[in-house]
Order: C-alpha cells, then structure tokens, then sequence
C-alpha cells in the first residue's frame, strides 16, 4: 500500500470523546458531534486520538468507541481511529478490532513514555504493521509520545506495508516540511497543527488537517484548508490569523487544550464537550472566564 491505495482528503477532525458527569463515555453526544461536523463539510473524522482522551479509556472502551463512530457515520465520511498503544501486541489487537468492524484506517503513533531509538521506533512498526491489514497513519506527535518521527524515520517507515499516510503534529515548520518534502510522493500527509501553519501547509501541498479546532469552530476550522486549497489567500490568511489566535487562548493563562476546547464546545452549546476525563479537569474560575472573554472577542461568543 502507498498513498494512492487510498483517496484520504481536506479537514478530518479530531474529535472529542463525550463523558456523562460519572465518567462513562455519552455514546449520543459523540455521535452528534461527528455528524455535526460531517454536516459542515469534514471529509472524514479521527476518533480515539489524543483529542479523543485515549490515553484514559480502557481497551474495551476504545474499542467500543470505534463501533459507535462506524454506526454514527455510516460510511458518509472516512473513519480512522487511534489505535496506538505501547505494546506490539496491544496495538495489533485495537488494530485488528477497528478493521474488523470497518473503519477505514488506524492512527498509530510510536510506543509512549520510554525514550526510543529510531531503530527501535521502526521495528515496533514493522512488528505492528507484518500482522494487521488495515491502512496505517503514522502520527507523529513528540509532545506527547516523547519519540519523534523525523524526515527521515518517516522514509523509512514509509516503505512498510499497509503505511499510507502521516499526521505530522511535531508543531515544528521544519519538521512538518522536511517529512512533506521526504514522503509526499509515498504517502499522504496531514498537517496536525492546522490553526497555526494549516494554510501554508496546503499550499505547500499537504493532503488535509486533523485538528481539534474544527469542535469548536466549525465551519473556520473547515474552511481553513478549503480557502487555501481554493488559492482563497485572503480569506485563507484572515482564518489562519484566528486560528492562531484560538491555540494561544485555548494555551495560555491556565488552560490546556483539551479542558479548553471541551469548555469551549459547551459556550457554544455544542455535543461532545463536558467533562473531560481525570486527570484532566474541568475548566473553573479565571481560566474559564479567561475563555470566554477571549471567544467572545474574536466573535466566536
């Protein structure tokens, strides 16, 4: 497989996982959602991320989680899900469940926590991916992984099979050109930190986005690649220059960004916000308030 065993395009948001105030996973208000955003133009959704708090469900849940987005969506858009765990045979195990049920793609980024060699990077992938048959995004986010996917550890792994794809979510220009520049030809590329590079990053060709900004500001989230795939430069400039704006209020003054955007998505009474999971905590006094102001000023409120 390569990038054209796949049709993969435009804005894929990553979305938000719902919690009741108890803790369990609200099946209905993350289906809203998806189709909500399915409904304003994403060309598909990525479920299970690092948006989607996979790092707090159980394995039971997250496979649970991918059955209701295949049910939600119903083939209207491309389904991919995070299957990424430390493990070999965790990660095969979430891998063969989300293909079983028929999603149309696994997001899996490097083994979490313990620092890795890129040596050991690439044979975590090759042991993942000798046993499963569904097509692979490799998620690069040393944020939180700590173990990066460099230009030219992205080469390597592009020559593994069912590789077809990359979300380059580093935050770094560099990286995210050095990666475009060494596999475009092989895979497909996506920019992960759209509200702060996603123009530049279409125009230079990236294939789409998977951020988490569209939950929150749909229809500019969207048309952030829509404007700069069109060649739209003003419009695409003025949605870039908000996005911008949005990352640094959603990270600044004592929030983070996932109990942000959740905050967030329940000012603008949208499914899917809430609670997010400990522990990571509710948005409350300044900070919140903090939000609000600065939605309201950028005429989001």
């Amino acid at each position: 497989m390569d990038r054209n065993s796949v049709n993969w395009s435009g804005p894929m948001p990553a979305v938000t996982t719902a919690f009741h105030d108890d803790g369990r996973i609200d099946e209905a208000g993350f289906a809203a959602n998806l189709l909500g955003l399915i409904e304003a133009g994403a060309t598909g959704v990525v479920v299970g991320g690092c948006t989607g708090e996979f790092w707090a469900l159980s394995h039971d849940e997250r496979k649970h989680l991918f059955a209701v987005a295949y049910e939600a969506i119903a083939g209207r858009a491309t389904l991919i899900v995070g299957t990424g765990a430390i493990t070999v045979e965790e990660t095969v195990a979430l891998t063969r469940h989300a293909e079983a049920i028929g999603c149309d793609g696994a997001l899996i980024l490097p083994p979490y926590f313990v620092k890795l060699s890129d040596d050991e990077i690439f044979a975590h992938y090759a042991d993942v991916t000798g046993q499963i048959g569904l097509p692979v995004v490799l998620y690069n986010i040393p944020g939180n992984a700590v173990n990066a996917i460099s230009p030219a550890l992205a080469v390597r792994l592009a020559a593994l099979d069912p590789v077809v794809a990359i979300k380059e979510s580093s935050g770094d220009w560099n990286n995210f050109y050095g990666t475009y520049l060494a596999v475009h030809d092989q895979l497909r590329v996506f920019c992960g930190p759209s509200s702060v590079f996603g123009v530049p990053a279409v125009q230079l060709g990236a294939d789409g986005t998977i951020d988490c900004f569209p939950n929150v500001w749909r229809r500019g989230g969207l048309d952030l690649y829509f404007a700069a795939k069109a060649g739209d430069s003003a419009h695409a400039a003025d949605l870039q220059a908000i996005g911008r704006k949005l990352t640094d209020l959603f990270t600044s003054e004592g929030r983070t960004l996932y109990p942000a955007t959740k905050a967030a998505m329940d000012m603008l009474g949208y499914p899917a916000g809430g609670r997010p999971r400990v522990p990571l905590r509710p948005l409350t006094g300044a900070p919140l308030d903090g939000l609000r102001t600065g939605m309201q000023a950028l005429g989001l409120l």
